[in-house]
């Protein structure tokens, strides 16, 4: 069973998500408050955590960057800034999606199992760590990409930048964070390198590269890899 901590301050709001996943089959961990959401996160090891950045004692921003001092568990954030320098510093700092609200529990529920792929793929990847897409392969321990039979040719950083997306698939990866990683904190704000190197991507790999189905742009925050049909 997928045990979540859900961190929120709004009584109903967190009732409605106890119900809502209880009822899906999740465990479901509660605080309400920085503090407690920090000690429940040590305690009880939850699997994925739930939370809201406007807390009473510590910002939901700071939250994020303890939590990720000592581990990887998936944050989604569910919170009422709907600015992207918000959505931007959270996933910065750590976030793996950012959710607004009001919301709905479908729009949640595709997070919240996009998460779980993410559970399933966080261990060393195994000698035939794969994935695939109904347009391409890639095999990520080999570094390998394919179309059918064809081998598709990547330069170094154009993998560097596959990488990172496939490695974790449906999550939104900041800007920042792939230019960061790839190229070097002294990069960090050139993001044209990122436009030129995702166009060369989607040219190798989408069947529409203008049209992208599988690398896909979130305006003004980042990228994201989908790797299957949205239902």
């Amino acid at each position: 069973m997928t045990s979540v901590l859900v961190v929120d301050d709004e009584t109903a709001l967190v009732r409605a998500l106890r119900i809502n996943l209880t009822a899906r089959g999740y465990e479901v961990i509660t605080a309400a408050d920085g503090a407690s959401a920090l000690l429940s996160a040590a305690t009880a090891r939850p699997d994925l955590v739930l939370l809201d950045l406007g807390l009473p004692d510590i910002d939901g921003i700071e939250v994020i960057r303890q939590l990720r001092s000592w581990s990887a568990m998936p944050i989604i954030v569910l919170s009422a800034r709907h600015e992207p320098a918000d959505k931007i510093q959270a996933l910065d700092t750590g976030a793996d999606n950012y959710v607004t609200k009001p919301f709905g529990m479908d729009e949640l529920f595709a997070c919240l199992r996009a998460a779980e792929r993410r559970l399933a793929l966080a261990a060393p990847p195994a000698p035939n760590f794969v994935v695939e897409t109904a347009a391409f392969t890639v095999d990520v321990a080999a570094k390998i990409v394919r179309r059918g039979d064809t081998a598709v040719h990547l330069t170094r950083t154009e993998w560097a930048v596959l990488e990172q997306l496939v490695r974790n698939p449906d999550s939104l990866i900041s800007s920042r964070h792939l230019l960061t990683t790839v190229w070097g904190p002294e990069c960090a704000e050139r993001g044209h390198y990122l436009r030129v190197y995702m166009a060369q991507l989607r040219r190798k790999l989408e069947p529409e590269p203008s049209h992208p189905r599988y690398l896909v742009t979130e305006t003004g925050i980042g990228y994201r890899f989908v790797p299957e049909e949205t239902p």
